[in-house]
């Protein structure tokens, strides 16, 4: 008979001991410090994954002067997002729109930045806003690769790649003076960040 009562002993006490341990555990993973980073840790890898969705994003090919970049700048998220500029290593970059000034369609730099809306798409297009290429350092051949950075107003940046193919819908032109008149001192300012003059 001493055999039972030896073996029902422990168990109460092994028992009591692991479930001492659990409530000891699980105390200190809620006040422990090492614990408390994790919420960003976890927030981190989301803010990689990008600010916007860029869909087909492509550049024009170009030997010289200038080029553009296109696609579809998608934001998924509750507040709307401003690009405040954009960088590439072949060449300066502004943010450029298509507007009328005078009675004709004129290339200019985009007042504000590039905004796009809470839970909507803006599209970067031949004939409207595009991220320019200004002053190529190399040709920009068919098949190439660029990187590309945008800066947000808030400061965050994301990194996209476009691929280069050659287009010529709607004989779009990068060439300085497009879109603007083509001679005279009101050539370029349509082209530039500076006001014009």
């Amino acid at each position: 008979m001493p055999s039972p009562v030896s073996v029902r002993r422990p168990r109460p006490a092994v028992l009591l001991v692991t479930a001492l341990l659990a409530a000891a555990t699980a105390g200190c993973g809620r006040d422990s410090p090492a614990a408390a980073p994790s919420p960003s840790a976890s927030a981190s890898p989301s803010a990689a994954t990008g600010v916007l969705g860029v869909r087909d994003p492509w550049v024009k090919a170009a030997d010289k002067g200038m080029t553009a970049a296109f696609g579809t700048l998608v934001n998924d998220g509750d507040a709307d997002v401003t690009i405040a500029s954009a960088s590439t290593e072949v060449s300066p970059m502004e943010l450029h729109e298509m507007t009328m000034k005078d009675g004709k369609m004129v290339m200019q730099a985009k007042p504000g930045g590039i905004v796009i809306k809470a839970k909507s798409e803006h599209v970067l297009e031949p004939g409207g806003d595009h991220l320019m290429l200004m002053d190529l350092k190399q040709p920009v051949k068919a098949g190439d690769e660029l990187t590309f950075t945008l800066t947000f107003a808030d400061g965050r940046t994301q990194t996209f790649t476009a691929v280069a193919k050659p287009f010529t819908g709607a004989q779009e032109s990068y060439d300085p003076g497009h879109g603007a008149p083509t001679s005279g001192p009101s050539a370029t300012p349509g082209m530039s960040m500076s006001p014009a003059s």
